[in-house]
């Protein structure tokens, strides 16, 4: 996977269900001026109009990712009325500000990792809305949050089990961890991914 050499570092895996050509989960990861857009999209189902769907969605995340969460998941929501839908989460890293912004709508886990064990609480979860963007989209709304370098953002689709924060060892490499994660707890009855970003910041 491509590593950005700023602000973030990040890695993904993904498995598709046996019996399809393509899976209907797709990651994210572009760049936005002094930040970066990090998303997991699942779309409905699985096959190839799930995959055709999420194609859909993250064409319109890497067409402007500076724009605001809500702003992108609504030209998501317009774009994909045709299609079967998705669920996603996205979080947006602002490097001049050190926040991430973040939102989801269905079951896209997420958790942030943070670096620092003296900070409380050691792990941020992502508040999901239940709803479909394409679909029945959901009212919105975003939260934010201070970065650290270290900090350690993660996203699973519904075909993983999101482990425990432990069970992600400190300073594994972002891709290392998303395999790892992957390949313990990955469901197998359906597409699976997972996306690990860890900010990393600018150069002071």
């Amino acid at each position: 996977m491509e590593t950005l050499t700023h602000p973030v570092e990040w890695g993904a895996a993904t498995f598709t269900l046996a019996g399809q050509i393509q899976s209907g989960d797709r990651c994210v990861v572009a760049p936005s001026g002094s930040g970066v857009l990090v998303a997991a999209i699942d779309g409905l189902g699985h096959g190839a109009e799930a995959a055709t769907a999420a194609r859909l969605a993250a064409g319109v995340l890497e067409r402007d990712p500076r724009e605001s969460v809500i702003t992108l998941v609504r030209r998501c929501h317009e774009q994909l009325r045709e299609t079967r839908g998705v669920v996603m989460s996205l979080a947006s890293f602002n490097a001049l500000d050190e926040t991430m912004t973040w939102l989801g709508v269905g079951n896209v886990q997420g958790r942030l990792d943070r670096a620092s064990r003296d900070v409380t609480p050691s792990a941020e979860f992502l508040v999901l809305r239940g709803g479909v963007v394409g679909g029945r989209l959901p009212r919105l709304f975003a939260t934010v949050f201070p970065v650290q370098p270290g900090d350690t953002l993660v996203f699973a689709t519904d075909g993983v089990t999101l482990p425990p924060a432990q069970s992600v060892v400190p300073g594994m490499a972002p891709q290392a961890i998303a395999e790892r994660i992957l390949a313990r707890h990955k469901k197998e009855t359906d597409d699976a991914l997972v996306v690990v970003a860890r900010w990393v910041g600018l150069p002071r």
